[in-house]
């Protein structure tokens, strides 16, 4: 099982871009999301999480304010939506589920603690 990330591409300064997770086989309404993303040569970092349930979010600090995350239940969708992207934020995105065992509850981005990672998607911020 591993989650799809979509929607990246390429966008200038100042723009906008909104990313998409499915997840084939299960409900993502059941479980934490969370979105990470890692820029070449560098190590991986949380962007955004999504709790099950009750909703709590929590956000990278280079991202806070400028990235929402969101659910459609209907399409089994979880979106993180990107505004006001800089040039530092290009990097391959990527969504992966909370293990089941650490609760539904986004509580860190420690990546161990998170299961069936994608391929993910790139996002290339420049002019």
């Amino acid at each position: 099982v591993q989650l799809q990330a979509s929607g990246g591409g390429l966008v200038h300064p100042g723009g906008s871009l909104r990313l998409s997770c499915t997840a084939p086989g299960f409900k993502l309404e059941y479980y934490a999301i969370g979105w990470f993303r890692q820029a070449p040569g560098k190590e991986r970092e949380g962007v955004a999480c999504l709790s099950s349930n009750v909703g709590y979010r929590i956000f990278g600090d280079s991202v806070q304010g400028r990235f929402t995350i969101s659910r459609d239940y209907d399409t089994n969708t979880v979106y993180l939506q990107m505004n006001s992207l800089k040039p530092e934020d290009t990097a391959v995105y990527y969504c992966a589920r909370r293990l089941r065992v650490k609760g539904a509850l986004c509580s860190n981005f420690d990546d161990k603690e998170y299961e069936y990672w994608g391929q993910g998607t790139l996002v290339t911020v420049s002019s």
